[in-house]
Order: structure tokens, then sequence, then C-alpha cells
């Protein structure tokens, strides 16, 4: 098995994971016309950040700042958001490397697990625990601690969406060798926390493309290896 970049076991090194533009993705519209969801592909570990508006009221969050803030703030500058909350998945620096110097522009608070929260260089404004329900806009956005490649990693599940962080990958799941991590807690995690969402779920992770919890749950490698065995 092969790690890429911070958070990504592969088991090969051939895939479209590594085939990553550094643009901003329009992804697509949720929840009917409510809801606007961009991608931009940040810093050298090519760490996905999302930017998740609500069209009706302008409100908005950014998930993993890990980089490039400039880039960032020039997409909320066009979509005319008012960040309500920097949301971070875990405390690996290709995550949160701009929560910062976007908190600084935007004078959104960056909320973090507790756990998680000791490997900043700053202080947080705030710690995400699991089942607390942030409200942007008309629509709402669920936390799911989901530790395994950290102790503090956690999921955010938005209507028909969810964003794992390193936890769960397209065809992969992060890594586990680093200080707190653990194979066996984060296989169980996802099985428990994330698959029950349903397998219509569009799943936006940490590093890579977008898939689906039923791609996930019927093909992906190391889910299919646990129940094989």
């Amino acid at each position: 098995m092969q790690s890429y970049g911070m958070g990504l076991l592969r088991l090969d090194s051939h895939g479209s994971n590594l085939m990553l533009i550094r643009i901003s993705e329009l992804i697509g519209d949720h929840g009917g016309t409510r809801a606007m969801l961009r991608k931009l592909i940040v810093g050298p570990y090519q760490a996905n950040c999302y930017i998740l508006g609500c069209n009706e009221t302008r409100e908005g969050l950014v998930i993993d700042p890990g980089d490039d803030v400039l880039r960032i703030a020039g997409e909320l500058s066009r979509n005319r958001l008012m960040i309500l909350y920097i949301l971070i998945t875990h405390g690996h620096f290709d995550h949160v490397g701009g929560a910062a110097e976007l908190r600084r522009i935007t004078k959104a608070p960056v909320l973090i697990h507790a756990l998680d929260s000791p490997v900043l260089n700053f202080e947080a404004d705030g710690h995400l625990s699991d089942g607390q329900v942030l409200h942007v806009g008309t629509y709402d956005i669920s936390v799911i601690h989901t530790p395994g490649h950290s102790p503090g990693g956690v999921s955010f599940h938005a209507p028909g969406v969810v964003f794992t962080g390193d936890a769960l990958f397209a065809g992969s799941i992060g890594r586990t060798d680093f200080p707190g991590g653990s194979h066996e807690q984060l296989i169980q995690e996802v099985r428990a926390k994330i698959f029950p969402l349903g397998d219509n779920i569009r799943v936006y992770p940490g590093h890579g493309p977008s898939s689906t919890i039923g791609r996930e749950r019927l093909y992906n490698p190391f889910f299919r290896m646990r129940h094989t065995m």
C-alpha cells in the first residue's frame, strides 16, 4: 500500500486521485436551488476546500481552508457570501493552514473538534461535537465525529451530501499511521456513522474526486476486504 500526501491511503499508485486540476469547480445545487457548493483544490497536498452557500440568504461556510486563502476569498466575494463558520474536519496542516488568515478576512469563527484543537498554531473559536447542528441559511449541517485518521476527525452532513475529510475517499480511506490514528477505529466509524446515511448521499472527501456512499460501501476495497474476511 502507498500513501498519498497527508491524507490518502491507496492500494496502488494509479488512478484519478493523482490527476487533480487546481481550479474552482462548480459541483452543483443540492436541495433544489437553495444551496450552492464549490470545491477548490488548495496547497501542495491538493486538499479539497469546500464553500457551501445558501442562494436565498447568501449565508455560507467554508470547510478546510488549507491554503490559497486569497483564491478562497475571491470565490466568496464573487458569490457575495457572508461566511458564518469556518469548519475544520481535522487538524492536519493541509486542511487548516489558511484558517487563521481566512478568519481575519471574513471575521467568521473557526470551529474544530476539541481533540484536534491542540495541534493548531492558533486558538480556535469553538469546538465541534458529535450530533451538533449548525444552521446556515435555510439548511442545517450536522457534525459526525469520525476519528481514526485523527482523534478529533469529523464529517459534516448536509441534505444529500456528506463531507468526510480524510476519513473516507473515493476508493480509499485516510492514513492511520499518524499519532492518534487507528485503522480499526476508522473502519468502524465509517461503517457505523457514514454508511447508514444512505447509498444516494454524495461523498465529498478531503482529497480527490467525489463519490457516493453506495459506491464506497460496495466497491471501496478497504470495506470489501473486511466484508470478505
